[in-house]
């Protein structure tokens, strides 16, 4: 399988080493700036770097019929997946994303109702996709990714009835040496974590509320413990109720009061902005001059301490007619994937699901067309292959509410 890998930061980066390990691939790897793509071409011997700009629709088209490749994996930010994902189709190719097109919140009640939500545009293209008979898998990271993949799994083989699908994310984390150093890209961060999140309930549909609403504490495995989460934009909310039934489906971070102050502060000063303002006439973005001040997420592996935790809490009836309650989950160790790999846990734990997924596409055990989630595709095969790659994923029983 050729691969076009668009996007050579950390998760770029991460997914061409683990990639390197695999037979299947072969990578030509863009970036804007030909250096990193040069670095993370590195990682094998026949990768190829290239310089792209994202936004060039023509030119990323043409990237791919050039190198005669298979797919587009799209590892930018949210700002590029519409023209990657439009050049992936006009070319003929498959399309592989870890985010989705960006939301807009609703123009009079922002906090209540939904505006454009994330995905919308490219749901939109779902009938010109199946009928150019090719796959666009969106949401293929960890979160979205193996949350919707245990959320299908949790579905297919554990419950008969499920209460909620709440997506919960934690960790313990330290970067020495920084008052304040984000572990993934700020840019992404700022847009998930400020917007309106979004709420999905059976019989509703989707609503919004305010940031940072229904906080709760949420007890981590591994050692982590527990940390206190608040509801956040993201895409598994607008993926799960497409594919799992359920009554109710949420997603929840553990970001903890500082990290939540600074964002609100960043809010309040306009820092979060993306259109661009004159400064000393040059016309900048307040969000990127906020991203280029903060530490390179992809640099901290060595300063950073701790354990990551991605996963999905289920609730309902299990397969025997009781209440069931579990939380699957997925653990990365900072100091293993630095040892193993040279790359942070999180970036890690972000960039082996998409390897893993385009595995069983180029195996055939993954297949279909269109717009599809990663909860539109057996489970089993995925949740395999992942143990596989030395990342075992793990089911932990708890214990209903009210028992």
């Amino acid at each position: 399988m050729r691969i076009l890998l668009v996007g050579a930061g950390g998760v770029g980066t991460a997914f061409a080493r683990i990639a390197a390990r695999r037979q299947f691939a072969g990578l030509v790897v863009a970036d804007y700036d030909l250096g990193r793509a040069q670095h993370a071409a590195a990682a094998k011997d026949g990768y190829t770097a290239v310089r792209l700009d994202a936004r060039d629709e023509q030119a990323t088209a043409a990237l791919l019929t050039e190198h005669s490749c298979d797919v587009l994996m799209n590892a930018t930010d949210p700002r590029f997946v519409m023209p990657l994902f439009r050049a992936a189709l006009a070319a003929g190719a498959h399309y592989l994303d870890m985010a989705m097109s960006l939301s807009h919140p609703h123009p009079q009640e922002p906090h209540a109702k939904t505006g454009v939500k994330l995905g919308d545009e490219q749901f939109a293209m779902a009938e010109q996709w199946e009928r150019s008979g090719k796959l666009a898998l969106v949401g293929i990271g960890v979160e979205p990714g193996l949350s919707d993949v245990f959320a299908r799994y949790a579905a297919d083989t554990l419950f008969r009835e499920i209460g909620e699908v709440g997506v919960r994310d934690g960790a313990n984390l330290a970067v020495a040496g920084y008052d304040f150093a984000p572990t993934f890209s700020i840019w992404t961060t700022i847009e998930e974590c400020l917007n309106p999140p979004v709420i999905w309930e059976d019989g509703r549909g989707w609503y919004t509320t305010p940031p940072f609403s229904e906080p709760e504490t949420f007890t981590f495995p591994a050692g982590i413990g527990p940390v206190e989460c608040v509801n956040v934009e993201h895409e598994e909310v607008l993926l799960i109720p497409r594919w799992v039934k359920a009554k109710r489906v949420t997603f929840k971070y553990g970001l903890g009061a500082e990290f939540i102050g600074v964002l609100e502060t960043l809010h309040k000063l306009g820092l979060d902005r993306t259109d661009p303002v004159s400064a000393g006439g040059v016309s900048v973005s307040p969000r990127d001059v906020v991203a280029a001040c903060l530490p390179d997420p992809a640099a901290l592996g060595d300063k950073m301490t701790g354990l990551t935790c991605a996963g999905t809490w289920v609730t309902g009836t299990g397969t025997d007619g009781a209440a069931r309650e579990v939380y699957l989950h997925h653990v990365v160790d900072n100091a293993w994937s630095m040892a193993e790999y040279g790359s942070q846990a999180v970036v890690w734990q972000t960039a082996v699901n998409p390897v893993v997924a385009l595995e069983l596409i180029d195996s055939g055990a993954w297949s279909g067309a269109g717009v599809l989630g990663p909860e539109a595709l057996p489970p089993g095969p995925f949740l395999d292959l992942l143990t596989d790659y030395g990342s075992p994923w793990a089911c932990e029983e708890r214990a209903p509410a009210g028992q």
